[in-house]
């Protein structure tokens, strides 16, 4: 951060706003810095979140969806809250229109472990809205040299329908690569669907994965996290070889306030990203 008050946010502009599911509650916005210092300063890796902030509004953490290989601006992938659990924050931002200024705060938390991750085959597991930072990732690893620093990568993503597929136009590229192998299914398809129709857990299964020399990453709704990790279970994947990323409600960002507080752990600072070895030795509060 290359602000010394952590608590101050960082100006940024909105450059662009994509829609990217038929619901229209989930946009991708495009932020660039307004000052080049703080722009030089927002080192960041996969799997780290900020804080997105908006004048008298407030703020919201929120996992970054570009990657840092991705020069001159930084995404992050925002879901409207909803009805039910209302959000100023998300709700407000998705009002806003190119070119309007807001704040952030980071990079905040800790990234998916890429030293540990580099000459390992890695398996990447999402559903749904929690495949932003996944995204992330991906792009991040098949970028230029790194592809090398990592072995085969498999891909499995879902999503309801295929109207709630995030990122289309990167899957379509993503499939033509012969690097990577790209598994996209969705629970119910539609007449103009061409792709795989089940459950993730039901698509992994299919695929299996080999274990050896491999780490999953896994991360999606909690209902497609209890019936995925089985699979994996099954397939001989130790808790030390499959990551995820924990969500709680965090407010400050930083370890002071206690909002994401579990067991001796701050989410916001010793995580997000958590193997489950290391879950299983925290409380059950999570």
């Amino acid at each position: 951060m290359t602000n010394k008050n952590p608590y101050i946010p960082m100006p940024v502009k909105i450059s662009r706003i994509i829609d990217e599911v038929d619901t229209h509650d989930i946009k991708t916005f495009r932020f660039e810095f307004l000052n080049k210092e703080d722009e030089a300063g927002f080192k960041y890796l996969p799997g780290q979140f900020g804080e997105l902030s908006i004048y008298g509004k407030g703020e919201s953490p929120i996992g970054i969806a570009s990657s840092p290989t991705q020069k001159g601006y930084v995404e992050f992938t925002v879901q409207r809250a909803g009805a039910v659990v209302p959000g100023m924050v998300t709700s407000a931002l998705h009002e806003m229109e190119e070119g309007a200024l807001m704040g952030i705060r980071g990079p905040l938390g800790k990234s998916w472990p890429l030293e540990y991750l580099e000459g390992k085959n890695i398996v990447i597991v999402g559903g749904g809205f929690a495949f932003t930072t996944l995204r992330s990732l991906i792009n991040y690893m098949i970028y230029g040299k790194n592809r090398e620093r990592f072995g085969s990568i498999t891909i499995i993503y879902g999503a309801r329908n295929p109207g709630l597929l995030l990122y289309k136009d990167e899957l379509i590229e993503w499939g033509k690569r012969t690097d990577l192998n790209l598994n996209v299914t969705v629970d119910k398809a539609d007449a103009a669907w061409k792709g795989r129709e089940g459950f993730v857990p039901a698509v992994c299964k299919e695929v299996a994965p080999g274990k050896e020399n491999a780490v999953a990453v896994i991360c999606g709704p909690p209902v497609m996290i209890r019936f995925t990790l089985p699979v994996f279970f099954d397939l001989g994947f130790s808790k030390a070889n499959i990551i995820t990323s924990l969500e709680m409600r965090m407010k400050c960002g930083i370890g002071k306030c206690g909002r994401c507080n579990v067991g001796s752990k701050y989410v916001c600072t010793d995580g997000p990203v958590f193997s489950l070895a290391e879950l299983d030795n925290l409380t059950q509060e999570y």
